[in-house]
């Protein structure tokens, strides 16, 4: 799956301070909310958040994909972030984190949501793709290794 067409190289940040989940998904609220025509940030994070409270999205082995529907959007939207100090983020294995890769899709699309959210948790389950993520010393980079 070409995930160039959901991520861009402006919701790709590296190695940002992230001190908590909430600050991270408030974050990622900014960042996708100024992507998306008539979504606030406070509606990304709310979506991002409501997902979260029906158990978190740490995937495990540092990684997250927290995920959530908006409406009003016609078009899936990615943010990517490397943290550069892991938090917690009450993931499976009890690691923390510091691979964040955020999917907002349109509250209809299920089925997409479904194939995208199997592509990206595929690619962040190769050990050799999250250790050259963690590598990236740029935002530039960190979105060429995840989209190349």
């Amino acid at each position: 799956m070409d995930l160039s067409n959901t991520l861009s190289p402006d919701c790709v940040r590296c190695a940002v301070e992230g001190t908590s989940k909430k600050k991270v998904l408030e974050l990622i609220g900014q960042l996708a909310a100024s992507r998306l025509a008539g979504a606030a940030s406070f509606e990304v994070f709310e979506s991002l958040l409501n997902r979260e409270r029906l158990g978190s999205t740490g995937i495990g082995l540092g990684v997250a994909i927290p995920h959530g529907r908006l409406a009003g959007i016609h078009k899936p939207i990615a943010v990517l972030l490397t943290l550069s100090s892991p938090i917690d983020f009450d993931a499976i294995d009890n690691q923390p984190v510091d691979i964040v890769f955020a999917l907002l899709v349109p509250e209809e699309q299920h089925e997409q949501h479904l194939q995208t959210l199997a592509a990206v948790a595929q690619r962040l389950n190769d050990k050799t793709m999250t250790r050259a993520l963690r590598d990236a010393q740029s935002d530039q980079e960190l979105y060429d290794l995840f989209v190349g």
